[in-house]
């Protein structure tokens, strides 16, 4: 940062403007976007706002010679498409760095360790390793040696040059009752001290994250535009193959809309092709996963119902009884977005039926 001119304001307090001035463009937009949304709907707009705000001033002060794992999505800092099933964490690290990352996977089904990079206008999957190569001890710990230098024994996963942050992602088959793990990193060789801090740095990290709070309800408005043209009915999420916008490479995602009268349900019926996991969630139209805290809103692979491999869901208010189907409570919400993730399938998932039901068609069957 440079001294300003007379007149001008000095860089931080420049930066620290246009970050207050993004929350209030935000703000204004999304007060514009639900307007003539139903009151709990408005105010639920703000409050992903607000946990939006919570997750990015998480991750805001980066170190990359000395990297720390953060938790991601929790149920306080919900960012776009969060995954309740999975326990998250991200650390930004250099492509030239040499990293250690310990942990230990509780009860996850399935652990990956993927490494992104930009190229481009788009980020994507450069590296990964995942629980088919990671050596586990008997408790489950793991340890992965990450950089460009391979040890001469044990598990290692490289960093090309366009890498710039790690995930690491724990699968649970019922995340409310299994055993949580945990995951650490560090630098292999202790980084040299660095400034108490740099100027320049702090400002581009203050508009970084200004913007991507600003852009937010638009990106929102934008997601859902698709769901809300054609609800009541899933389709391939094409755009999430690849480890594309952070995704797991190995996932395969359907994803639709629900749009609902009262006393209507969504009937979601298919039939499960072979992989390693799978889950269904439903999500409001803010890209926040619904209160699975305390209510029903998610199924894996180990906790739904199948019929002779064939699954059932059944979206709507209030619980139509077992007979029904596997009920996922949609919080009375008129409309919200459903998406199913099938890890490692071994052909394309088959998009399955989705017909709107009377409510009460389903409780006498029951």
């Amino acid at each position: 940062m440079t001294a300003p001119s007379a007149g001008e304001p000095r860089d931080e307090v420049a930066a620290w403007n246009a970050f207050v001035d993004g929350l209030r463009t935000a703000g204004e937009q999304l007060a514009a976007d639900t307007a003539n949304l139903p009151e709990n709907e408005r105010a639920d707009g703000f409050r992903a706002l607000l946990r939006a705000v919570s997750n990015q001033l998480g991750r805001f002060e980066v170190d990359r010679d000395k990297p720390e794992f953060i938790a991601f999505n929790g149920w306080r800092q919900k960012f776009l498409m969060d995954n309740p099933d999975f326990q998250y964490w991200v650390a930004d690290v250099r492509p030239d760095g040499r990293y250690r990352i310990r942990g230990n996977r509780g009860d996850a089904a399935y652990v990956s360790v993927t490494v992104y990079g930009t190229g481009g206008a788009d980020t994507q999957a450069v590296s990964r390793i995942d629980s088919d190569a990671i050596t586990f001890d008997e408790d489950g710990g793991y340890e992965v040696t990450v950089g460009d230098d391979r040890p001469p024994v044990g598990d290692w996963l490289g960093l090309p040059e366009r890498a710039t942050v790690v995930w690491v992602r724990h699968f649970h088959d019922e995340v409310k009752t299994d055993r949580h793990g945990w995951c650490g990193i560090e630098a292999v060789e202790p980084p040299p001290s660095p400034a108490p801090i740099d100027p320049a740095r702090f400002g581009r990290h203050l508009s970084k994250a200004s913007a991507a709070i600003t852009h937010l309800p638009r990106i929102w408005t934008a997601a859902a535009a698709a769901d809300r043209t054609a609800p009541n009915q899933l389709r391939h999420w094409d755009e999430m193959t690849g480890g594309a916008v952070f995704t797991e490479p190995a996932i395969h995602y359907l994803r639709g809309g629900w749009q609902l009268e009262p006393g209507e349900a969504l009937l979601i019926e298919g039939g499960l092709v072979p992989c390693r996991y799978w889950n269904i969630l439903a999500y409001s139209r803010f890209l926040n996963s619904l209160d699975y805290r305390h209510r029903r809103v998610s199924y894996t692979g180990a906790t739904a119902n199948l019929d002779g491999g064939r699954y059932r869901f059944v979206i709507s208010a209030t619980d139509p009884g077992p007979a029904a189907g596997d009920w996922i409570d949609s919080e009375g919400r008129a409309f919200g977005i459903v998406v199913m993730r099938f890890l490692q399938p071994e052909g394309q998932p088959t998009v399955p039926s989705a017909r709107v039901v009377r409510l009460a068609d389903l409780v006498e069957r029951s």
